[in-house]
């Protein structure tokens, strides 16, 4: 790695309130659940932390409310080295939130209170360009205001860098806002709900990209959980293996996967390598509890690199 790519993230910050859970109660009951976890999250924010524990040098841009979760995230990032000059706190506003429910599968439910992530505005975009500019890539999500999205797609390509859109969670999409991106990468569900299209194997997924490109983006990623994921483009469209790994928690899967797939990509490395190795990152994720917290430092992902790299070859050729 000759250099650190320069990321920046304008996206949401948020404060997870994970239960680990049996079974849900139902209405007006209430039941006993196996434990709970409060640490750091919101899809922007996961992300950059992602993308900065893989190397690169990451910029934030978010909005946070004027209560207690406010200053201890910006001594989070700053803890990171994450850069946090345009993260803010909004006055009578809460921060956002996600109340996160874990069954025994490792499979989640997640629900956003946005807060202060809707005062993030294109005027803030605007307000940090002189950073923006100067980056190797700008990562979204869909946890702060879609006109903000919109408003830093057109602000990259006027600039030409290099942009990644993750459209969650999943809302209607103005497609003709996103003409010219360069990755819109969402999962399954949100792939299906954008499109109206199933996503239930690897052919329906290739239809969805087809229908995806169709709008004008120039690459989508479809990921698909246990079974990797999909690179499309206009000529092609190829299926990426996922690595096995043992599954605790896959909350923050998605937000490991796009943070470190911008830097692998900002390294150098074709886009299937990037993918190849986004998804063992964002496998790996899954193999502790939480999102930030479970994920891979630098060296340590390396090491296991290594490892399920040499036993994928192995296996490919025996």
């Amino acid at each position: 790695m000759s250099r650190h790519p320069r990321i920046a993230v304008i996206g949401s910050a948020n404060i997870d309130l994970t239960t680990f859970t049996d079974q849900f109660p139902k209405p007006g009951e209430t039941i006993f659940a196996q434990k709970f976890d409060l640490g750091f999250g919101g899809k922007g924010a996961n992300q950059a932390v992602a993308a900065r524990l893989c190397g690169a040098e990451v910029f934030m841009v978010a909005r946070l409310g004027n209560d207690l979760f406010g200053p201890a995230t910006i001594e989070n990032f700053k803890k990171l080295g994450i850069e946090t000059t345009h993260v803010k706190q909004v006055e009578g506003k809460s921060s956002g939130v996600a109340p996160i429910f874990v069954d025994p599968q490792g499979q989640n439910r997640i629900l956003v209170v946005k807060g202060a992530n809707d005062e993030l505005k294109p005027a803030d975009v605007e307000g940090a360009a002189d950073i923006l500019m100067k980056c190797d890539c700008i990562v979204l999500q869909f946890e702060i205001p879609l006109e903000t999205v919109y408003y830093a797609v057109a602000f990259a390509q006027r600039h030409g860098v290099r942009c990644i859109v993750n459209p969650a969670p999943a809302q209607a999409v103005d497609r003709s806002s996103l003409n010219g991106l360069d990755y819109f990468v969402p999962n399954e569900s949100e792939a299906e709900a954008i499109t109206g299209m199933p996503v239930r194997n690897i052919q329906e997924a290739k239809n969805c990209a087809k229908e995806l490109l169709a709008g004008g983006i120039r690459r989508v990623i479809i990921t698909l959980g246990a079974n990797g994921s999909l690179l499309a483009a206009s000529n092609m469209a190829e299926h990426v293996a996922a690595f096995p790994v043992k599954s605790i928690d896959s909350t923050g899967a998605g937000d490991a996967f796009i943070g470190s797939f911008a830097v692998f990509l900002g390294e150098g490395l074709s886009e299937l390598e990037a993918v190849r190795r986004a998804n063992l990152y964002a496998a790996l994720s899954t193999s502790g509890v939480g999102t930030q917290k479970s994920f891979y430092p630098r060296k340590r992902f390396d090491g296991e690199w290594q490892t399920h790299a040499s036993a994928s070859s192995v296996s490919s050729t025996s």
